[in-house]
């Protein structure tokens, strides 16, 4: 695992107050409180972050006060991906003049792309900003996949590609990143689907970018901790003990799930931007029996 993106990277919560603006305050309690749980990284708007909703001006605020507020601690990820190359290279370009670290592109989305635009478009971002890139797929929210013939293409040709986050939920396609990177020991493939985490590590993986370590992060940590030191039976386990908070998802979107459950954790992190932030009565019911079930079982 001598890579450079590896470990458990939480996709940080934009925490809102009830008008829709951005609690600064809370998100540098949460910034404090994830790397004081051992994440590896914090990874600024990405799906959990709400990117989708925010304005350009409020990426930028949010990366500028999660960047001040680690002071160097942890690195520091962009999520600057945009449907079109030419913004995204502008996007990224300010990411590197803020100060990030390093940057999460997200495959272009809502129109349909072929491999070879796809290709295109990753290697244009690569050749433009001098940072690490890490690749994001994920196919049911953008409409394309990355295929893994691409990734490996895209591996070979630039160095600092260095990574892909596979939130397909397919097992079958992150293990074929594994297969189509294995030329470079460098280069991390990442897991975006928190129940794969444990056979990510398994399979030669690197971790995570993990949205269910904003209300877990240090038994999610411990996956990977436990797998360092070879306990894998207990790294086992404790992936198994996430799958009844990760069942309730069915009653809303995940990243509305997750921000809800850490709200009611007592973190005022606020409710998802409308219209994005409905869940049925059953559903916060769910969600406050598993948290209750996991704080006596001492997750945290």
């Amino acid at each position: 695992m001598n890579k450079l993106v590896q470990g458990i990277i939480t996709p940080i919560l934009t925490p809102m107050y009830e008008d829709e603006s951005i609690n600064f305050d809370e998100l540098r309690n949460q910034v404090e409180r994830l790397i004081g749980a051992g994440v590896s990284g914090l990874f600024c708007f990405g799906t959990n972050g709400e990117s989708y909703i925010l304005s350009e001006e409020e990426k930028y605020a949010v990366l500028e006060a999660v960047i001040h507020q680690t002071a160097g601690r942890v690195p520091i990820y962009a999520g600057t991906g945009c449907p079109g190359t030419r913004d995204t290279i502008r996007m990224s370009r300010k990411a590197k003049e803020l100060g990030a670290d390093m940057l999460s592109i997200i495959c272009p989305y809502f129109a349909a792309a072929n491999q070879t635009e796809i290709y295109n478009h990753f290697a244009a971002v690569a050749q433009a900003v001098d940072l690490p890139i890490v690749i994001y797929n994920i196919p049911p929210r953008t409409g394309n996949k990355v295929a893994p013939e691409t990734v490996g293409r895209l591996a070979r040709d630039f160095a600092n590609i260095v990574g892909v986050k596979d939130s397909s939920g397919d097992f079958l396609n992150m293990q074929q990143y594994l297969e189509a990177t294995r030329f470079r020991e460098d280069f991390s493939v990442l897991s975006g689907n928190d129940a794969l985490i444990f056979d990510n590590l398994v399979n030669g993986g690197a971790g995570a970018i993990a949205g269910c370590s904003n209300i877990y992060p240090k038994t999610i940590c411990s996956i990977v901790e436990l797998f360092k030191k070879g306990e894998l039976a207990k790294a086992l386990e404790v992936q198994r003990s996430l799958i009844p908070l990760r069942s309730t998802f069915k009653y809303g979107n995940p990243n509305t799930m997750i921000k809800c459950a850490t709200k009611l954790l007592g973190y005022p992190v606020g409710n998802c931007r409308a219209p994005f932030n409905s869940i049925a009565p059953e559903g916060i019911a769910a969600l406050k029996k598993v948290l209750e079930d996991g704080k006596k079982a001492g997750m945290e």
